[in-house]
């Protein structure tokens, strides 16, 4: 797709690039490939071809569409905010362990049409899917900015990579599923940048096609289901989206998924202050576990503005009742983590993105300060 008359490189095949460079030798399209690989944002930087090559190509092509508008940064968190065309603006966040080990988190769609009462993204409605090079050029900017970090908790400027991906970002990414698949098909080609489809977490509200279609047609990424409750009329409720979306059918297609190849399915919870961590909310997540191989993350939610539930503002849940609830799950036999909150201030956390900012000042003080566990190693 050609962006601004110029087309994109990042997200296509070797057999792709030498389509669109015909006349040009394929052996030309090996060396760009291999550039935009080890990280090259311009083609003038492809310093084995010749200058005039360079200069010619560059009327035409571009390696990655849009541009970084802006940065915010934090001792755990970067959030870039790229402008693409059409004036859309969608975020991208890198995330520190405080081990030495990069997460990027990438967006698929501008905005979200599922609405979620919960997630900032949400509120703001559909703007459009990204393309597969939209995708990509997020990764690739922020593998580069992971290079360059100084702090991040990073081990040593210049040789700092990312360690994980999460497709967890703006959007819902099996409602785009063929760009996302294209975009990952890229990441993961071992002739290429040669990610590990095992440090890949797609993350779904429960799209049950888009599920099956992974199970058939791949790629076998690591799955997160956003579940949030299993009580079948609340989460209607909370998450307009998964009307259509009843969750016997989400989990005959997960079982599907595993029955397939695909791997340990993540169920994660947003813990909502006194709505969704009642005892009686216990049993149905254990229920809906059964004959799945899952592990739950708890994430106790990240406040954002102007965010409510029956008129309400939503509040973050007390520290003890997280855990409670933790006490509740594992007493059902389910293994249990919960997510630390990295990135709340720069709004980069979990459910936040789609703001540019500070943390708001209603954030709750009963369990100010609290940094749950966030990234399961394994």
């Amino acid at each position: 797709m050609a962006i601004g008359g110029q087309i994109p490189l990042c997200a296509l095949s070797i057999d792709e690039l030498a389509g669109v460079l015909s006349p040009l030798p394929r052996f030309r399209a090996l060396q760009i490939y291999k550039w935009i690989a080890g990280g090259a944002l311009d083609i003038g930087q492809m310093t084995d071809l010749p200058a005039s090559l360079r200069e010619n190509l560059k009327k035409t092509f571009t390696v990655c569409p849009g541009s970084e508008e802006s940065r915010h940064e934090s001792k755990d968190s970067l959030k870039m905010v790229f402008a693409f065309p059409g004036e859309v603006r969608v975020e991208s966040i890198l995330l520190a362990d405080g081990k030495g080990r990069l997460t990027a988190c990438l967006s698929t769609q501008a905005g979200c049409p599922l609405g979620c009462v919960f997630c900032k993204t949400g509120s703001l409605g559909f703007i459009r899917n990204l393309s597969a090079a939209e995708i990509t050029g997020q990764f690739l900017h922020l593998r580069n900015a992971a290079r360059n970090a100084t702090h991040y908790a990073a081990p040593e400027k210049g040789k700092n990579t990312v360690a994980n991906i999460v497709v967890m970002g703006m959007g819902e990414p099996l409602l785009n599923l063929c760009e996302t698949r294209q975009a990952l098909k890229i990441i993961t080609d071992p002739k290429g940048m040669n990610f590990s489809k095992r440090r890949i977490t797609l993350s779904t509200s429960g799209i049950s096609e888009g599920i099956e279609d992974l199970a058939c047609n791949g790629p076998f990424v690591r799955l997160a289901l956003s579940l949030v409750t299993a009580d079948e009329k609340l989460r209607q409720r909370l998450m307009p989206g998964a009307k259509n979306q009843p969750l016997a059918k989400i989990k005959k297609a997960l079982v599907n998924f595993q029955k397939a190849g695909g791997g340990r399915i993540t169920l994660e919870l947003v813990l909502l202050g006194g709505i969704n961590t009642r005892a009686a909310d216990a049993p149905p997540i254990a229920e809906f576990a059964k004959g799945l191989d899952t592990v739950v993350n708890l994430i106790p939610w990240n406040p954002a503005e102007g965010l409510c539930f029956d008129s309400r503002p939503l509040i973050q849940p007390e520290k003890q009742e997280t855990e409670n609830f933790a006490r509740l799950l594992e007493k059902y036999g389910l293994k249990v983590t919960t997510r630390r909150g990295k990135g709340r201030g720069i709004m980069g956390a979990c459910g936040q993105l789609g703001v540019s900012g500070k943390t708001p000042s209603n954030e709750g003080s009963s369990n100010e300060g609290y940094v749950p566990y966030f990234l399961n190693s394994d």
